[in-house]
């Protein structure tokens, strides 16, 4: 595990009266480290591994689609043209007349790396739940479903400033340092850290909101990983062109799956004449009326949807999205395959 050397960010006055005792947080607005380790009881009925034809080179300790040699006995059926000869059941066959073949499945191991965005980007939100707690819980639901398969569960998380790395390891309490790690890097978000991004340099400020994912992605290319299932929950705010190369190259040796944790109002601004938008600190009165401003803004979360659609369609993958309704772990669960949520 590491982690870089930058200073905190400082907290909201909200979480200090939390700490003090005086005012609990809004489970709106922040996760807190009990949420977390309760949704280890909701980590059940779907999966995070993609579902892999034969040929797959991906691992994991369970029951695979693997067939051939391997360590769990699974049927007996007739031989088919290619099959391996040293499979078959002479008993079997001699006894039946027909020429059978054992069949078996392997157990192999996978790694799964939750990639957790905890930006100031995320810390909005126009219905119910911020951005950054829906991608917290998601990040946490999936680590508790990791090791409930008995598999290896890795993570990057970062903010702005900083991220802190995970070896993928098969452990309860790593996955509670982790929950951790995340429940503070979220309560660090406020509309006090928007104010002092604002103060910076335009060009300091938009390097460092442009690079955010983009440097998390190539850290992990850094690593030349193989095999692995890298989960990204992010609301992709920033993503550009070289955002999505750095992703292909990821995806050539690994299964990449994104969940887009976005907002109505990114999407489409609102109806009408004109409203105020605010980072806490500084208002901005903008013209509705422009339609000019509405289709390019569509335009914008239109094109980013595209890029990473595709980008996942080349291994036939889904591009899961939740919103900030207060319902992502039920979105995120159905997304998956999971009928009962």
């Amino acid at each position: 595990m590491s982690k870089d050397q930058s200073p905190p960010l400082p907290q909201a006055q909200a979480r200090s009266s939390a700490h003090e005792g005086t005012a609990p947080l809004d489970p709106r607005l922040y996760c807190d480290y009990k949420t977390l380790l309760h949704l280890k009881g909701q980590a059940q009925g779907f999966s995070l591994l993609p579902h892999q034809r034969a040929g797959s080179v991906l691992a994991g300790r369970h029951q695979s689609r693997f067939r051939g040699r391997g360590l769990n006995f699974e049927e007996l059926r007739h031989y088919h043209k290619g099959d391996d000869i040293r499979t078959l059941d002479w008993r079997v066959t001699l006894r039946t007349g027909k020429p059978h073949v054992r069949a078996y499945s392997e157990e192999k191991d996978h790694k799964i790396v939750l990639c957790v965005d905890q930006s100031q980007s995320l810390f909005f939100a126009s219905l119910d739940t911020m951005k950054s707690v829906a991608a917290a819980h998601i990040a946490a639901l999936s680590a508790w479903r990791v090791i409930a398969d008995n598999d290896r569960v890795g993570a990057l998380i970062f903010n702005n400033h900083q991220h802190q790395w995970f070896e993928p390891q098969r452990s309860q309490h790593h996955v509670l340092r982790l929950l951790q790690t995340i429940t503070q890097y979220n309560q660090q978000l406020s509309a006090q850290t928007s104010h002092i991004l604002e103060t910076r340099s335009l060009a300091s400020t938009h390097a460092e909101q442009t690079t955010t994912l983009l440097t998390a992605i190539t850290r992990l290319n850094r690593t030349q990983p193989k095999d692995c299932v890298f989960v990204f929950i992010s609301d992709f705010q920033h993503t550009d062109d070289a955002c999505i190369e750095q992703l292909k190259q990821l995806q050539r040796h690994n299964d990449v799956l994104c969940v887009w944790v976005a907002d109505p109002m990114e999407k489409k601004l609102p109806e009408s004449d004109r409203f105020i938008a605010s980072d806490g600190q500084l208002q901005l009165e903008v013209d509705a009326t422009d339609q000019r401003l509405f289709s390019s803004f569509s335009q914008s979360f239109s094109d980013k949807h595209t890029s990473l659609s595709d980008l996942l369609a080349r291994k036939k993958l889904p591009l899961i999205e939740v919103d900030t309704s207060g319902n992502h772990l039920h979105q995120f669960r159905t997304a998956l395959g999971d009928r009962a949520s």
